[in-house]
């Protein structure tokens, strides 16, 4: 990868090597900024498979560097009939009834559809445009020590790094968060959602054999009491992911450990009352079942932190704003982060300017992901017919899907970044 010599007096370390952390990376090194990627893990890796990206976060990858784009493209799926190529998700019927299987409402957005690709495979064209000695594994942060003119990073393995600035890139349990919120603050710990969800991969082939062609090859959402079941086709059509949320009854999750091996009885013990296409998709008949390497994952977010930033520390991604998937918008609130921040410090020319780039990205971000982390879990509400004024009121749901996406979508990231822009300016001036 080619990037800008470094014109900027300073050095930004990143806290951690995910999506967030990639993106923010290549985008300091498209501004020309000196920075050091730190990654707990001996190797950069994602948990999960599919992830999905809607046309914000679409932008947002041109936007920090049209490289990673480009890389996207090379990787990403969308559904498989090109009728349906703008289509989000059908949403139908999930539960045994007299409307089982029935379509409910197709929500479009528009020409990126429903756009997919595995973590992993994203992972790897990320890493292709970060050069190896800005990356650093085996360095879990433990904690950041602020100094009059940067930080110094204390690393589990008892090494150290010293940076102008950090940007905690190091997801639901960060320890970033911990230290910039105080690790006995409320708010510096994700909290349990009340639903966990059964993740899997089904070959097509197997897929189109008991479900069909349609509705194996293109972003399906079964919707019920208590549950609901998604599929979206990744690895260029050749699979399908399957995720199959529940609400917990007693609302507690009390494992030190948020993602589980599966007991399949408990899955079909939970979808026992369902139509024929969720159990079809959770398990063959007879058994064995096709979904592979299934795990049952608990959903956690974070309740709002009052900032995003102190002095030379800011949270980005995962860290900042943790979100349940019910929108598929998690991953792309990130790549929007590191647009915004990645700019931001590439108009800050002094140390002393580190500070009011962090704090004009707070005041514009800070409200727009806050309010992502509230409506995905209301959405999950949605999906489960638990929402308060809505329940199973069909055409109240029809209604609410119509129109919770568009302010994800529709978001003017250039406007954004001039507000952030302005609030730069202003900051310089008062400073």
């Amino acid at each position: 990868m080619n990037t800008p010599k470094s014109k900027k007096p300073f050095i930004i370390a990143v806290a951690g090597g995910g999506i967030g952390g990639l993106a923010i990376t290549i985008g300091l090194l498209h501004q020309g900024i000196d920075v050091h990627l730190y990654e707990a893990a001996h190797t950069f890796a994602e948990i999960g498979a599919g992830v999905a990206f809607g046309p914000n976060a679409l932008a947002a990858m041109s936007k920090i560097d049209p490289a990673i784009k480009e890389g996207y493209d090379k990787r990403a799926t969308v559904n498989g009939w090109p009728e349906k190529r703008e289509v989000w998700f059908d949403f139908r019927h999930g539960e045994e009834g007299t409307h089982v299987g029935e379509l409910i409402h197709t929500v479009k957005a528009g020409k990126s559809g429903n756009s997919t690709v595995h973590r992993a495979h994203f992972l790897d064209e990320l890493v292709k445009l970060v050069p190896d000695e800005v990356a650093h594994f085996g360095k879990r942060v433990e904690e950041v020590v602020e100094k009059d003119d940067g930080v110094t990073l204390k690393f589990h393995d008892g090494t150290t790094a010293e940076a102008s600035a950090v940007i905690g890139c190091d997801g639901v349990k960060s320890r970033t968060r911990q230290v910039l919120l105080g690790y006995n603050a409320p708010e510096a710990h994700a909290v349990f959602t009340g639903k966990y969800a059964y993740r899997g991969l089904i070959p097509m082939e197997k897929a189109v054999e008991l479900l069909g062609d349609e509705l194996a090859r293109n972003s399906q959402m079964f919707l019920g009491h208590h549950g609901h079941v998604l599929t979206f086709p990744i690895e260029k059509g050749a699979t399908m992911n399957v995720v199959a949320f529940r609400t917990k009854e007693d609302g507690k999750w009390e494992n030190d450990q948020w993602v589980l091996p599966m007991k399949k009885e408990d899955m079909f013990h939970d979808f026992d009352d369902w139509g024929k296409n969720v159990k079809d998709i959770l398990s063959s008949h007879p058994l064995p079942q096709l979904m592979q390497k299934p795990d049952i994952w608990a959903l956690f977010d974070h309740v709002p932190a009052p900032t995003y930033h102190r002095k030379r520390i800011y949270l980005l991604g995962d860290s900042a704003h943790a979100s349940t998937p019910h929108q598929g918008a998690g991953a792309g609130m990130a790549l929007e982060d590191a647009f915004i921040l990645s700019n931001l410090l590439g108009s800050v020319h002094d140390l002393s300017g580190l500070e009011h780039a962090f704090r004009a990205a707070d005041v514009v971000r800070r409200p727009r992901t806050q309010k992502l982390v509230t409506t995905s879990r209301s959405a999950g509400q949605l999906y489960d017919f638990e929402l308060e004024g809505i329940g199973d009121d069909i055409e109240k749901v029809k209604e609410n899907l119509e129109t919770r996406y568009r302010w994800i979508w529709d978001e003017d990231l250039d406007g954004e970044l001039q507000r952030a822009k302005s609030l730069l300016g202003e900051r310089a001036k008062l400073a």
